[in-house]
């Protein structure tokens, strides 16, 4: 999903002009950064970052955008590095809106300084950034994330980088020798870096393959450790004493541990390396710990496990991340594409290009997006908006990539290509909502980064002390603090918080739901207010026919010309009349449309008119009674419309926006959530009220412009808390912006819709809204399970290993089932069928 982006100023340059674009020995000017901060949107947060940078030498001004969510940084490279740190300690996420630096050639770079420092550089571009891609087999979790993100730190000259964790991928923008001492850098840590074709379709297949391939050479090298390990301690228990006994467990303890922590060791040491304490260290120093005392096989055991648990850990969370993956596959790679001559040929959906028209037979997916230009058909479109009954497709109506053609032969001219297809964003929007952290994310990482340390000292308290303080000798100390290392592990903890957001950020794509990071999706539960606008969202949106009746003349004839009338004007409420009306239309000559209140023509060889109130004003034609008429409908929120002749008044139309089918059971429900429905509009006062009593809605504000919705939201936000806006994603751009969440209703297809809002609703059912708020509330206490589960299994082994008999193998077993127990917990938001559980009433429809 791309992103509007702005590219910082062009002032920016290489600080010691080292960069082959910059010259050498050039001066230092101001640059300037551009950042969306997702998680700034009222005055408070605004004074909160400007506290946090105040004070840094070099920055030179701040400018804020609180509806866009972005802040302008000027200032030396230096200091927009510090401020984008402070920003982040400041518990804020800030993102640069530009995926490169400039359009700078920096094909030549020394490796000294550039101006935009690696803090500033990009996290998550838009999807079709330019750069290499890499896969990187060991990083699958946030903590090994920031492993590779502090080695890149001293690497210079690094314009963009982008990480996805699903993938175990990372996307490096920058220059050849530059790009080579980032590789360097990454391998240094620990990690090896694998080149990948490009990050799109093929990378993702690619890595697929390598991870089956992964699990298939590393799972026999495993449990030939694991044997070795088992072996080493039944000869270690039945044989205690027999040297040669002992001799064969070091042996096999030692070919354990090789075969099974070669990878730990790597990225435990290269920690220590830069003086870092990390999962890997504790089990690097835990493990060696035992063989340096002697405890060789309880070491090979620690080791054998823990590489076992970390496969099988892998695997799961791949699950959740790549749960939304398996929509790619629903496009199919080939399409049969009109030629030329008239025929038809088969090639890839990938080299199909726009306007070029595709043939789909029933039964068939659709391979790309675009527009059916032939035959009729029912198109089954779950896969993209979450509806459960085929929707009817005609001449001109938008069908999307790996929907179904359920019934007849139609052909389809292209409007995007397969890589910017809807389906295509909507992966790419929500793989880059996984790599938004959420606030119980953030807690939970800034918890492991004191806990882990913390752990270390405690052990290291223990060995030290425990002797002096306790009756125990200096191995059994040791042994003790080895086993703390061992259960102090923060693995489950770390891992509790993603894999629950992921999938419930892919619970909710399969609905038909785009949530934009786990910031929204935490939001969403604190919800107290909605503001909905009213047409598209609460209502259908097109005006129909709902009332019609004579006043004087033949019914039948009124019907005639009232049809003739109406089926010459653009106007909707003409249309609306034109399809309401199954007369057959009369001859109409000397038509004429009058701005603002009708039209007026030649029917039948007599002058006629079909206006507004307005227009039977002007011509003098409305009387008491017909006042009253009008007066009634309008407050039934019809908009009425006049058949008039010379002579008078013949008919009256009333036309309305009718209510949605699943408004009504949507508002029931919201409030059953405790959340407050209000309906803005810019429709009548009249109007509004008429809608809101129909749907439900206890409170209507009508006659707003745009910017009254935003002042609107502002005072429901003061009166009552978070409040979310509901809308199209374009006209109500600044309301859903200055909501604590913007939801964009209807959004397939639409590019504007998609990027306007935190979350999208795919098609136009408003009882989705309740769905997010149940995902919402569900996924916080899954959240805080799993950190009972990570933290109350450890305080249990704490105990057990100071006070008790616990050993570093049943350390493992427990730190390995906490961690299995949070990933299956968090895997249970997948589960919930074709709907998110909870979301209707029982025996109530689900159908869109």
């Amino acid at each position: 999903m791309d992103r509007p982006v702005q590219v910082p100023s062009s002032s920016t340059s290489c600080a010691s002009g080292s960069c082959g674009a910059c010259g050498s020995g050039a001066a230092v000017p101001a640059s300037s950064l551009t950042l969306r901060i997702s998680n700034m949107d009222c005055p408070t947060e605004e004074r909160q970052i400007r506290q946090a940078v105040a004070g840094i030498g070099g920055l030179a001004s701040l400018q804020f955008d609180l509806p866009a969510r972005q802040l302008t940084l000027e200032g030396t490279s230096n200091a927009l590095d510090l401020a984008v740190r402070e920003i982040r300690s400041a518990g804020f996420e800030p993102g640069p809106l530009e995926p490169a630096v400039d359009g700078r050639d920096t094909s030549s770079c020394d490796g000294d300084a550039c101006a935009v420092p690696l803090a500033s550089r990009p996290s998550q571009p838009v999807y079709r950034s330019r750069g290499a891609v890499f896969r990187i087999a060991d990083m699958d979790c946030a903590s090994e994330e920031a492993d590779i993100r502090r080695a890149l730190e001293p690497v210079k000259c690094i314009e963009g980088l982008s990480f996805q964790l699903g993938a175990r991928t990372v996307t490096i923008a920058a220059p050849e020798q530059a790009l080579a001492e980032a590789l360097q850098a990454i391998r240094g840590a620990g990690f090896e870096p694998m080149p990948l074709s490009s990050p799109g379709k093929d990378a993702d297949d690619s890595t697929d393959a390598d991870e089956h391939g992964e699990i298939k050479s590393n799972l026999p090298r495993l449990l030939v450790a694991l044997a070795l390990a088992t072996l080493a301690e039944v000869l270690a228990f039945a044989f205690a004493d027999s040297p040669v006994a002992k001799a064969l467990e070091l042996a096999l303890a030692a070919f354990a541990i090789y075969f099974s922590g070669w990878s730990t060791y790597r990225k435990g040491f290269a920690a220590l390396r830069q003086r870092r304490l990390t999962i890997n260290t504790l089990m690097s120093v835990a493990a060696t710990g035992a063989f340096l005392i002697g405890q060789w096989p309880e070491a090979a055991m620690v080791m054998a496990l823990y590489a076992i648990a970390e496969l099988i850990e892998a695997r799961s969370v791949d699950r959740a991340r790549n749960a939304i993956q398996s929509l790619m596959a629903l496009a199919p790679d080939d399409a049969q594409v009109r030629q030329a001559d008239g025929s038809w040929r088969s090639a890839p959906a990938s080299e199909v290009a726009i306007d070029q028209v595709v043939r789909i037979r029933p039964g068939e997916r659709i391979p790309l997006d675009g527009a059916v230009s032939a035959g009729t058909s029912a198109v089954n479109q779950a896969p993209v908006t979450g509806e459960s009954i085929p929707v009817d497709k005609a001449v001109g109506d938008a069908v999307f990539a790996g929907t179904i053609n359920e019934t007849g032969e139609i052909e389809v001219r292209v409007t995007s290509e397969a890589s910017n297809s809807t389906l295509a964003r909507i992966i790419h929007a929500v793989e880059q909502a996984q790599g938004s952290r959420a606030p119980t994310q953030r807690f939970v990482d800034r918890f492991a980064a004191i806990y882990t340390p913390a752990v270390f000292l405690l052990a290291i308290a223990v060995a030290v002390l425990a002797p002096w303080v306790a009756d125990w000798t200096w191995q059994q100390s040791l042994y003790k603090a080895l086993v703390l290392l061992v259960i102090g592990c923060p693995c489950a903890l770390v891992i509790s918080t993603p894999v629950t957001v992921v999938s419930a950020l892919a619970a909710a794509a399969r609905r038909g739901v785009l949530i934009k990071g786990g910031t929204y999706l935490e939001q969403a539960r604190e919800l107290r207010v909605i503001a909905l606008d009213k047409t598209g969202t609460v209502t259908e949106g097109k005006p129909k026919l709902v009332h019609w009746e004579s006043v004087s003349g033949d019914q039948a004839a009124n019907a005639r010309l009232a049809a003739g009338l109406a089926g010459r004007s653009d106007h909707p409420v003409s249309k609306a009349i034109a399809a309401g009306l199954s007369a057959a239309s009369a001859s109409v000559s000397n038509f004429k449309a009058l701005a603002g209140r009708g039209v007026e023509a030649v029917v039948d060889g007599g002058c006629y008119a079909l206006g507004n109130h307005r227009l039977v004003e002007e011509r003098g034609q409305c009387s008491a009674e017909l006042e009253q008429k009008l007066q009634e409908h309008e407050q039934q929120g019809h908009t009425v419309t006049l058949l008039m002749s010379d002579a008078g008044v013949l008919a009256v139309f009333a036309v309305a926006d009718t209510i949605k089918p699943s408004s009504r059971q949507a508002i029931e429900e919201l409030k059953s959530l405790g959340v407050r429905p209000v309906l803005l509009t810019g429709d009548n006062a009249a109007t509004a009220a008429s809608i809101a009593k129909e749907a439900g809605i206890d409170e209507a504000q009508g006659n707003l412009l745009p910017e009254d919705k935003l002042s609107a939201v502002e005072g429901l936000q003061g009166r009552h808390g978070p409040t979310a806006m509901a809308g199209d994603g374009i006209n109500d751009a600044p309301a859903l912006a200055k909501a604590d969440i913007g939801i964009a209703m209807g959004a397939a297809g639409t590019d504007t819709a998609m990027e306007a809002a935190d979350v999208v609703v795919m098609n136009d059912d408003l009882r989705r809204i309740p769905e997010i708020i149940r995902l919402s509330r569900r996924t916080h206490g899954v959240l805080w399970q799993n950190i009972s589960i990570a933290l109350g299994i450890k305080a249990v082994f704490f105990v057990l290993a100071i006070f008790g008999s616990a050993t570093m193998w049943m350390a493992v077993f427990a730190d390995m089932g906490a961690s299995l127990l949070v990933v299956a917990n968090g895997l249970r938001l997948l589960s919930n069928g074709p709907r998110i559980a909870g979301s209707a009433k029982p025996g109530t429809s689900q159908n869109s």
